[in-house]
C-alpha cells in the first residue's frame, strides 16, 4: 500500500476501495465533488485508476 491509514481515514475511504489503487482513488473522488461528478471533468483521473485496477486484476489472475 502507498498511503497510510491515516490518509486513507482522512479521505474518508470506504474500506473495499483501500487497496493498491487507493493512491489514485482521493484524487479522482476529490475531482468529482469539486467538478459536481461532471462526467467528461475528471476523464484523465478516472483513465488512470482504471487502468490501475486493470493492472492489479492482472496481477491476481497471474498468482
Amino acid at each position: 500500500m502507498l498511503l497510510l491509514q491515516e490518509e486513507m481515514d482522512a479521505a474518508k475511504l470506504p474500506y473495499q476501495y483501500r487497496d493498491y489503487c487507493a493512491h489514485f482513488l482521493i484524487p479522482l473522488n476529490d475531482c468529482r465533488q469539486k467538478a459536481t461528478y461532471a462526467p467528461w471533468a475528471c476523464g484523465h483521473e478516472k483513465h488512470v485508476y482504471e487502468k490501475c485496477q486493470y493492472k492489479e486484476w492482472k496481477r491476481r489472475v497471474a498468482i
